[in-house]
């Protein structure tokens, strides 16, 4: 009998790493915005960092909705729209990241306190929005999840399921 903490145990439930992802995400977020003041005076690492969070985000939404969204809506025809609702919501997010990635890359090197308001208004913004969105998906889609048959995605984890390149980290 595996173990509680056996990784392959731990992945049978995809809608609690799910929401383990979003935990994650959510504390890059907070820690990018905290650290925006600091980073202000050293504009290549807030660019660094900026980019390091949208390409995470970007990567776990793409995955959401190339895997996890066909998969839910084969099996449970009923949340289809909702995936639909969700799909609109990663387009948006989508828009917002390329907005702060701009914004990100046109920080100078001796940064003026509005272009540092300009980053931080749009991080607020997709705070908000990516609390919305998450608390809806987790609400609609995670009880579908941990009912998912996907056999394959316990052996290789899809994409919407790993922060920073592997699986992540389990609060065993």
């Amino acid at each position: 009998m595996p173990s509680p903490t056996d990784p392959a145990e731990r992945l049978e439930a995809f809608g609690t790493q799910l929401i383990d992802v979003h935990f994650w995400l959510r504390e890059e977020l907070s820690k990018l915005r905290d650290n925006l003041d600091g980073n202000a005076h050293r504009p290549r690492e807030l660019r660094a960092h900026c980019l390091t969070f949208c390409s995470a985000l970007e990567r776990h939404h793409t995955g959401e909705d190339d895997t996890a969204f066909p998969a839910l809506a084969e099996e449970f025809p009923d949340l289809r729209p909702v995936l639909e609702k969700l799909r609109q919501d990663h387009h948006l997010v989508a828009d917002i990241l390329r907005r702060i990635e701009a914004l990100a890359g046109d920080v100078g090197a001796e940064p003026d306190e509005a272009e540092i308001q300009r980053v931080r208004r749009e991080l607020d913004g997709l705070a908000a929005i990516m609390e919305s969105h998450f608390a809806f998906e987790e609400r609609q889609i995670t009880a579908a999840l941990n009912a998912l048959k996907a056999p394959g995605w316990t052996e290789s984890p899809p994409e919407f399921l790993k922060t920073s390149g592997s699986a992540i980290p389990t609060s065993d």
